[in-house]
């Protein structure tokens, strides 16, 4: 018998044999253990840190060597899915939320030098800063800031994009940093920005309201190829994004405030959306700073239809706002309409809810990689079918957690939104459920 010490949440875990993972062993023991992938050494978002017992461990897979190498990785480091423990050992995991997977795809870009790659570039400002900041003192004014940085933060890191940097009141988000298509990565950015709108219409009619105030963003988007890498002096080298993109996103974005437009978005973007995808105010064509031609503008206003992902996104704060009355609420509903199933938990409920509540947070944040997510649900029901999970538990647990998220909700549940959980949580059911096609 031997130990996995599991620094940062001062838990030990005992196993034997050689047979298991340490991913496995996490999963066994119900600590939450990111594997977008479900566990097969096609992302990195178990990885550890190991540090005590590194000899104790297999030694890297060919999967895990070409992963390690690309990512310039030191030794302590490995794929959780890939190392298989034979004694004691303590380790950290490195990966601790959905949101912070994005920036992992930073670590294939080239250092001391720029790399053309192409990708969708995003400019949001906030409209009346200077008015805001003579009428709010300097602690509300950081108060204000942060959650709006939050909360068009979050659109962009469900969108498989990455925080480029904060300029005063500007945030700057970039798709396609780790490849792509066109398509993707400038639907991943519309996505986003839509994101962002719903998101600052939440904020202003909740968190805001004490303070007098209404936040307005414009947005642009604009997509095209430009350099990248890690550039500077040799102590001190940043993430960098150079070329013609950048400025015309950048003054893309100036003439939002001209034309009073919520969200712009390029000719190239728009054209990369499939036909009749995209619902459009108006078209508009401007002379850019620094530019001869006119460009060809569009005032972004809706997807032409009910965007699944979308509405799964701008819910999820809702929904999980208080992630254990949700789970008490779900398992509750659960329990009394198939009493048997409880027999199936071996962990007190409470550990259970965190892992439900961080599984579904998960799974949202997932739709923008979805090589990764079938793979990842795939085993997922896999293990669920090993836990004693019958098929025909599917259903009562998706009408259970639809009454869930209506409760959760409130008056902000909506028919359209409740339509996109039910198809979007059916899919990861069917998937789970028919883990061997």
């Amino acid at each position: 018998m031997h130990t996995i010490t599991y620094s940062g949440i001062n838990r030990e875990v005992c196993f034997e044999g050689r047979d298991r993972s340490l991913l496995d062993i996490s999963v066994e023991q119900k600590i939450p253990h990111l594997h977008e992938c479900g566990g097969n050494g096609h992302c990195t978002t178990c990885r550890v840190r190991v540090i005590e017992g590194s000899k104790n461990l297999s030694r890297p897979t060919r999967k895990e060597k070409i992963m390690a190498d690309l990512r310039r990785w030191d030794p302590s480091v490995r794929l959780a899915c890939q190392c298989y423990p034979e004694g004691d050992v303590e380790i950290q995991r490195l990966v601790w939320t959905s949101g912070e997977i994005n920036k992992l795809q930073l670590e294939t870009v080239p250092e001391g030098e720029a790399e053309e790659r192409a990708i969708a570039i995003m400019f949001c400002d906030m409209r009346n800063f200077t008015k805001l900041t003579s009428h709010n003192s300097s602690f509300d004014m950081a108060h204000i800031l942060n959650r709006f940085y939050t909360v068009l933060g979050d659109p962009i890191l469900m969108n498989n994009g990455v925080i480029y940097q904060y300029v005063g009141d500007e945030i700057v988000g970039i798709f396609g940093t780790s490849g792509g298509t066109k398509e993707k990565n400038c639907l991943d950015a519309i996505r986003a920005a839509m994101g962002m709108k719903y998101a600052i219409s939440r904020l202003n009619g909740m968190e805001l309201q004490d303070f007098d105030t209404q936040i307005k963003v414009g947005i642009s988007l604009h997509f095209g190829r430009a350099y990248i890498g890690y550039l500077g002096h040799p102590k001190h080298r940043q993430f960098a994004v150079i070329g013609d993109p950048v400025n015309v996103a950048s003054r893309i974005q100036e003439l939002t405030k001209e034309t009073q437009s919520g969200i712009l978005i390029s000719k190239s973007v728009y054209n990369s959306a499939p036909e009749g995808h995209l619902k459009i105010n108006q078209v508009i064509e401007r002379e850019l700073r620094g530019k001869d031609e006119p460009f060809e503008l569009y005032e972004l206003a809706d997807f032409a239809q009910p965007d699944i992902h979308l509405e799964l996104q701008s819910s999820l704060d809702f929904i999980l706002q208080n992630t254990e009355r949700f789970s008490d609420r779900f398992y509750n509903k659960v329990f009394s309409r198939k009493p048997e199933v409880k027999k199936l938990f071996h962990t007190d409920m409470k550990t259970q809810g965190r892992l439900v509540t961080h599984m579904i947070a998960g799974i949202v944040y997932s739709l923008s990689r979805p090589e990764h997510l079938k793979m990842g649900l795939s085993n997922l029901g896999k293990s669920h079918e090993k836990y004693g999970v019958r098929k025909e538990y599917y259903p009562i647990v998706l009408e259970c957690l639809m009454e869930t998220i209506r409760e959760e909700m409130g008056e902000s549940y909506t028919e359209r939104i409740g339509e996109a959980w039910r198809k979007g949580l059916g899919l990861v059911m069917e998937l789970m459920k028919n883990w061997q096609n």
